[in-house]
């Protein structure tokens, strides 16, 4: 049993130094004031699995908000050697949220954004994309990553009057989003 024990401690220890697990977080989730975690495992030489998952929950002055929770796996091709370069990626996006009383007046792929002024909405989302990103090396540990994907959300929320009435207007109001579904700037540390 002892024997058993100590090789299955040094396979992890000889899976952990060849970085297969890292921990990150999105910077620009931090700065909409969105608690986020991602963790990432080596599956080959070229592959890896990314997970992360997000929570805001915080109403702002004046009612703001753009409270949700978000997990979005993302299976990895590593262009050079895995958390280092060039890599391509497939994510799927799910999650529940509820945004009103914001004041952003623009239309982006089909979507009006400005609604989101005089209207809250409470629904789910879900959908898929492809991504593209870089990873640099910062030391043995740390490392900086960024990446853009695209892709297609399919949603489904209630309306409601004015943020501050919530007399519903309309239920389940479908949406079909096409346009950026990943935006990340992480910092990351591995293991």
């Amino acid at each position: 049993m002892r024997k058993i024990i100590c090789v299955l401690f040094l396979l992890v220890g000889v899976s952990l130094s060849a970085q297969n697990i890292a921990v990150k977080t999105n910077l620009l989730y931090d700065a909409s004031s969105t608690i986020n975690l991602g963790t990432e495992i080596g599956l080959s030489p070229k592959w890896t699995l990314d997970l992360s998952v997000n929570y805001n929950g915080w109403t702002f002055s004046e009612n703001k908000q753009w409270k949700n929770w978000l997990v979005q796996p993302e299976a990895r091709y590593w262009l050079c050697e895995r958390f280092n370069g060039h890599f391509l990626g497939a994510h799927l996006v799910g999650g529940i949220y509820n945004i009103g009383n914001l004041d952003a007046d623009f239309k982006l792929f089909g979507t009006d954004f400005g609604s989101l002024k005089n209207y809250r909405y409470e629904g789910w989302m879900i959908g898929a994309g492809i991504g593209y990103g870089y990873q640099w090396l910062l030391s043995r540990h740390w490392s900086l990553e960024a990446e853009i994907g695209v892709g297609y959300i399919y949603t489904r929320a209630d309306k409601y009057g004015c943020a501050h009435c919530g007399d519903k207007v309309e239920d389940d109001e479908p949406h079909h989003y096409v346009g950026p579904t990943k935006a990340a700037i992480s910092l990351i540390y591995a293991f």
